[in-house]
Parts: structure tokens; C-alpha cells; sequence
């Protein structure tokens, strides 16, 4: 069986290079006005994406691993980290 998206839609290019993005596909994305998008060109297609979200993934890819390194296991190890930062911050 193959997997078919779950929102196909076309847009015009006009003179200037714009597009309206579609109105299901803005929704999809939760996009808004004056909210910025990312284009990833790979070969010949384009995956267009939220910018926010993919900041996030790229920030998620970079610091894989980092957590388990600096010796932060759990929930609760993050929070005594966040203690103790803001505790130092407020000493300054």
C-alpha cells in the first residue's frame, strides 16, 4: 500500500516569483500572515516547512546527545540544572 500526503495542492507562480499558498496547505503548516518558511530543495522537489518548526528540528538534531553527555538523565536533573542556574543568576 503506499502512502499518499495528507494535503496535495497546486499554486501559480506570478511575475515576481510569488505564490498564494493554498489555504488547506497554510493550515497544515500552521502558517500565518507575516510568518516566515523554509524551503529544502533536495534534487528536484522542494519540502516547504515552518520556519519555527524547522529551527526546532534543527536544534533537536543538534544537540542529540548532548543531554546524556552533560550527565542530564531525567526530567528532574534538567530542573535541579535550571535551579541552580537561576540561583546563580539571581546572586549576580
Amino acid at each position: 500500500m503506499a502512502i499518499r500526503p495528507s494535503v496535495v495542492d497546486n499554486a501559480k507562480v506570478m511575475a515576481k516569483g510569488q505564490i498564494t499558498i493554498p489555504k488547506d496547505v497554510r493550515e497544515k503548516l500552521h502558517v500565518n500572515e507575516g510568518d516566515r518558511l523554509t524551503f529544502v530543495c533536495q534534487g528536484d522537489y522542494a519540502i516547504v516547512m515552518n520556519s519555527a518548526i524547522y529551527a526546532m528540528k534543527m536544534l533537536q538534531s543538534e544537540m542529540k546527545g548532548q543531554f546524556e553527555t552533560a550527565g542530564l538523565r531525567t526530567e528532574d536533573d534538567v530542573n535541579d540544572l535550571v535551579s541552580a542556574l537561576r540561583k546563580e543568576n539571581d546572586k549576580s
